[in-house]
């Protein structure tokens, strides 16, 4: 029996709107296509690929990775399993760091913890004049953040691999960046949703989840120029222990902001 796309989205039994963006991905189309050709015919190749990832969405792998697509900041971003999967509320980060730096030519900005390049390619977009560093201790998300580049023509940003600070050359950077691994070891949230299919290591912080937040904040008072910003993304619960380990290492002018659910979710302070 010859399926068709109305026929193959109410068959997947999937949310209206996931089974809509996967079925444009097999097709190669975009979503007013589908709604335009509700009545085309699928090829049995389409048919059967697009009934694999239905079953795949069903057993729970996240729409991020069975596409390999994820929009962030504007962006377009390639994303695999290598990396954790760009979130809304990590645009904040990005946000916080672009008002602070203002339109300065020429400043350096190191992104700590970079997976797919989400917030050094966000932040190497908006301020062409800036040279962004993104490092990871991960080769292969390393070498996606490094195509995301080059698909976006993002020429301002590049790459290296190290475990936080241990092989960053020693300069000073303007504005250091991190959504680091910030999830206690033991926290229910790692065995469900989308969280089950991440990279463990870009998730768990640690046994109170602040282990990673901790060697950023005391290795940044080696990196960061005279009055640079350090931005750190981290939990819910987490900003008064982040706001104490920033002043403890002599941070001024901490804060921390909230996104757009009410969480507090970024801390920041000055050199």
């Amino acid at each position: 029996m010859t399926q068709r796309v109305r026929s193959a989205l109410a068959a997947s039994g999937l949310i209206p709107a996931e089974g809509r963006l996967l079925l444009a991905h097999v097709l190669d189309r975009d979503r007013t296509w589908l709604i335009a050709h509700a009545d085309d015919a699928l090829t049995t190749a389409q048919a059967k690929a697009f009934e694999t990832l239905a079953r795949r969405r069903h057993n729970g792998e996240p729409i991020a990775y069975l596409i390999g697509r994820r929009e962030f900041y504007g962006l377009d971003l390639e994303v695999s399993p290598d990396v954790l999967i760009p979130r809304p509320e990590t645009e904040l980060l990005v946000e916080l760091a672009l008002e602070r730096m203002g339109d300065r030519d020429a400043v350096r900005v190191l992104d700590l913890g970079t997976g797919s390049g989400a917030i050094a390619l966000a932040i190497g977009r908006h301020r062409p004049h800036c040279s962004v560093l993104g490092v990871d201790a991960s080769a292969p998300a390393l070498a996606l953040a490094d195509r995301n580049a080059k698909r976006l023509g993002i020429g301002n940003a590049a790459f290296i691999e190290s475990d936080w600070f241990d092989r960053i050359p020693r300069e000073a950077f303007a504005v250091i960046v991190s959504n680091p691994p910030y999830v206690a070891r033991d926290d229910v949230h790692l065995a469900q949703g989308d969280l089950r299919f991440e990279p463990r290591s870009a998730l768990e912080g640690g046994v109170d989840g602040l282990a990673a937040v901790r060697r950023i904040v005391a290795g940044a008072a080696g990196y960061l120029a005279p009055a640079g910003w350090l931005f750190i993304e981290h939990g819910y619960n987490q900003a008064e222990s982040v706001q104490t380990l920033f002043r403890d290492a002599g941070q001024r002018s901490v804060e921390s902001r909230r996104d757009l659910a009410g969480i507090p979710r970024v801390t920041f302070g000055q050199r």
